[in-house]
């Protein structure tokens, strides 16, 4: 068997080794990964209202190349946390009346409104506003098709866009997480990716789901893949998944330009006014990409990013939205957040396991 076809049969093994039998719920494609976040089918949509949006929205044009044509200028209050679901249609349409059949993905450029009722504010635009389920915010939710799949289209295949919420916290700090994401198309890098399994069991619902530690020869990525309630003084991290209320030691990692984090708990994606650590931690100390709840979505693992399958598109080249995307399964509840174009994998040839360390 030639050594390029070995080498994917290995990692395909590596990452689906720990598909679980819900993987019915998800349309699962095992095509390579197709970066499609080409910037003329990027929307960028602001809000005049929103201190720093317009300013931060212009710059993101910028850095991406994205043309200016694709911003979409809205106005309406921006206080509050979430949007009731009529406010909600209004602004959908607004958006969709000015977008493209060529646009795939969508970026909010503030950081409240996050929330559509008990709806992330990204999964009632992706999928479609579900106010059925605020009665009961424990049952499955909306499927996504787009979950593991190799799709270079969603609008075309899906009639779905993915979308992300770039915060601005500050007009500062959303500008250095655009040049993060911008800085990891650049770099070859070698990468560490951690995936720790707590002693908060209620959190640790995907935990059956890590990838076993090992050693990739391409790209040079070290999967760890430990029992721990938390990492520090670590460099070089790409990936940190977990499942705490609150992630100790964020202070001593070095994220990489590119980096992807996120803690299962009910309300990480609440990124104002929760006792539970917000997501909005994880871009302060230096990820490119995260990913909460808004509402209690009870621990479904289908709730939150399947570890394995966002590996192994983000390995494969994806940009974090795609990757983030094809990772959750029921995602009407969960924001994804973010510089979505960021693809420190891009170009990477086959991804060869050298060592198991389990």
């Amino acid at each position: 068997m030639p050594a390029m076809v070995l080498a994917r049969i290995i990692l395909f093994l590596l990452l689906t080794a720990y598909r679980p039998a819900e993987a019915q719920y998800a349309t699962p494609s095992h095509r390579e990964s197709i970066p499609t976040a080409h910037p003329e089918r990027v929307a960028v949509i602001v809000n005049e209202a929103h201190p720093g949006s317009i300013e931060v929205g212009e710059y993101y044009l910028r850095a991406r190349g994205i043309p200016k044509q694709n911003l979409v200028k809205l106005h309406f209050p921006a206080e509050a946390h979430a949007l009731d679901f009529a406010d909600f249609a209004r602004l959908k349409q607004a958006i969709d009346k000015r977008l493209s059949p060529s646009i795939d993905l969508v970026v909010f450029v503030w950081t409240t409104p996050y929330a559509v009722g008990c709806n992330s504010l990204t999964g009632a635009y992706t999928l479609g506003a579900d106010p059925a389920l605020c009665d009961k915010r424990c049952n499955p939710s909306r499927r996504n098709p787009y979950f593991d799949s190799g799709s270079g289209h969603p609008y075309k295949d899906f009639k779905m866009r993915l979308s992300m919420l770039l915060p601005v916290e500050s007009v500062e700090q959303a500008k250095a997480l655009i040049d993060r994401g911008v800085a990891s198309n650049a770099q070859g890098i070698r990468a560490k990716a951690f995936f720790l399994r707590t002693a908060d069991k209620a959190r640790n619902s995907r935990a059956g789901l890590f990838p076993k530690s090992a050693e990739l020869l391409d790209p040079a990525v070290s999967i760890r893949t430990l029992s721990s309630e938390g990492i520090s003084h670590e460099n070089d991290v790409i990936m940190y998944l977990t499942g705490a209320v609150s992630v100790p030691h964020l202070e001593t990692l070095h994220f990489l330009p590119g980096a992807i984090a996120d803690h299962l708990t009910s309300a990480g994606g609440m990124l104002r006014g929760s006792s539970q650590m917000s997501s909005l931690r994880w871009l302060e100390a230096g990820a490119t990409g995260t990913y909460g709840t808004v509402s209690e979505p009870c621990n479904h693992w289908q709730k939150f990013p399947h570890p394995a399958v966002l590996l192994k598109h983000y390995l494969n080249g994806a940009t974090i939205i795609e990757s983030y995307w094809r990772s959750v399964a029921w995602p009407s509840q969960g924001l994804f957040v973010g510089e979505p174009l960021a693809t420190p994998f891009r170009g990477s040839a086959n991804r060869l396991l050298i060592q198991n360390q389990e």
